[in-house]
């Protein structure tokens, strides 16, 4: 595989937008010989509470929002979600806590229960459990999990500018932790915080040059929350998002490239460029975690229009 550096994927960013589709559209065809997409339904298992300061996150205790706390669901709460997610064309059903860290003890060992109930149904099970060591993402492995979930956010430079509660490289510790066991990686990040172009591009370069690069790479666009410390930014271009996957696309050709948080404010048509620029995997349902999503019907409809 090509491996891009920093001014490589700035100058893509750059291009006109019709060859940037186009050369996207090229190197999606030629990794993918169909237009199917992965189906990824998420569900918060353990919400808010989290000690973390994400300047973006409704579920950090540090900020004054508007969200039920809740502690870890029970077994039998996922078992229902996951089967309704089958029923509604899910194939990977995504699991996510606010935590720092994954704590060991009672909280560990029901999580284990949760990613083998997931794999009994015959779904892939995906889990962001915050920072893991490579004993317990082994032990995820053993229990069947198949993708790990633990986004960059932003560049390392503009990094420090939306969190204090951790550094940049405690993130790419745990997802080499998470490749040691075997288990995928899904890994990406958001815009519209406040970032330069230089950081989007300095993000996907970090991304690109994983070894290997995610197998999964989200790309989030902010969803401003009232009571956060960026509940006032405003809402990203629509071409920002087309420009932002085309050149996710091109730079990590075979990665699942997934149009996640944001998605319910960007038009069918603003998605049917994402579509045609490389995206080949959606958050599926009406809720990510804490933000509201698209609904399942006009998502089905959607991809039937694009897909044939």
């Amino acid at each position: 595989m090509t491996k891009f550096n920093l001014e490589d994927i700035k100058k893509l960013i750059f291009l006109p937008l019709n060859d940037l589709i186009f050369m996207a559209q090229n190197t999606h065809k030629k990794h993918f010989k169909t237009n199917d997409f992965q189906l990824a339904s998420l569900m918060s298992i353990k919400t808010g509470s989290c000690p973390e300061d994400c300047k973006y996150c409704p579920q950090s205790a540090h900020f004054n929002v508007d969200l039920k706390k809740e502690k870890l669901v029970e077994v039998s709460k996922v078992k229902k979600a996951a089967e309704l997610a089958k029923q509604n064309g899910a194939d990977r059903f995504c699991m996510g806590a606010a935590w720092k860290k994954l704590p060991e003890g009672k909280d560990f060992n029901k999580v284990i229960e949760m990613i083998r109930t997931v794999k009994s149904l015959e779904l892939e099970a995906c889990v962001t459990l915050g920072s893991i060591t490579e004993v317990q993402a082994k032990e995820l492995k053993k229990a069947g999990l198949d993708a790990y979930n633990h986004n960059i956010d932003t560049s390392p430079e503009f990094y420090k500018e939306i969190i204090s509660t951790r550094n940049f490289e405690e993130r790419l510790d745990t997802i080499k932790n998470v490749r040691k066991a075997g288990i995928s990686v899904c890994c990406g990040g958001i815009i519209g915080m406040g970032e330069t172009w230089d950081d989007r591009a300095k993000m996907l370069e970090v991304l690109a040059n994983l070894d290997p690069f995610p197998e999964s790479v989200p790309i989030n666009a902010l969803v401003p929350t009232k009571g956060t410390p960026l509940e006032n930014r405003e809402p990203i271009k629509p071409f920002d998002m087309v420009r932002m996957i085309a050149v996710t696309r091109i730079i990590m050709p075979t990665t699942r490239v997934r149009l996640s948080a944001g998605r319910k404010e960007l038009s069918p048509e603003t998605q049917m460029l994402c579509f045609l620029a490389g995206a080949n995997s959606i958050f599926y349902g009406d809720t990510l975690l804490t933000t509201a999503n698209n609904e399942m019907v006009e998502d089905r409809k959607l991809i039937a229009e694009f897909s044939g």
